[in-house]
């Protein structure tokens, strides 16, 4: 009876050394692992990059051209072009110096041009007796456009002179800026004194001061 106390008893304080053993570890793991939890969630892991290569005889991007000066003065080769109008009589922008020019970049396809050629009727009605001369050149090729560009003249009682604007007027007038329609008022020494492209409701009233000031 006494070893068998004594024996359970021995048992006893294995087991309590072993539950004591796993508390101590527990004591020193845990606070551990709670450290390394908390620092694992704080700190970002760093991500390698791949920097984009870089050509180093590749050659420097081209400045973009720039824009060409407005014309202040009418060209030379301009002013001396041959011009053909719908009549078939030949003529040139230099035969109208000393008189104001309204030259108009127009089409009988452009629907502003539509809408603007009255308001040159009308001008021209009212400045032309004043030493105006208004001269619409139209874009189109002469020789695909000759009946339409008839016909428009009857429809809108064009009473101006309508011609053709071929590629050597055409390309140094406009610069680059293709839109039409196109006025270019010009004075009667040759001097580009304004320039309008395109159609407003504003516009008339603007042409119209500007032609009064031109002829003062």
């Amino acid at each position: 009876m006494s070893v068998e106390t004594n024996n359970r008893s021995k048992e006893k304080g294995r087991t309590r050394g072993r539950i004591m053993s796993v508390a101590a570890s527990l004591a020193v793991i845990l606070p551990l692992a709670l450290v390394s939890y908390h620092i694992g969630d704080l700190v970002p892991v760093a991500t390698a990059t791949t920097p984009t290569p870089v050509n180093a005889n590749a050659p420097a991007p081209a400045p973009a051209p720039a824009a060409p000066p407005e014309l202040t003065d009418l060209p030379p080769e301009v002013s001396v072009a041959p011009l053909k109008d719908a009549k078939g009589a030949s003529f040139k922008l230099a035969d109208f110096f000393g008189k104001v020019m309204v030259v108009n970049l127009w089409a009988t396809w452009c629907g502003p041009c539509r809408r603007e050629i009255p308001e040159l009727v009308k001008l021209h009605k009212e400045f032309h007796s004043r030493g105006v001369e208004i001269i619409g050149l139209s874009t189109e090729n002469p020789d695909a456009s000759a009946e339409k560009v008839r016909k428009f003249i009857q429809d809108f009682q064009i009473d101006y002179r309508i011609g053709w604007a071929p590629v050597e007027v055409a390309a140094p007038l406009m610069q680059g800026h293709e839109a039409i329609p196109q006025i270019f008022v010009i004075s009667r020494d040759g001097r580009i004194l304004k320039r309008f492209v395109g159609f407003s409701a504003a516009y008339a009233s603007q042409l119209k001061q500007v032609l009064e000031d031109a002829l003062k």
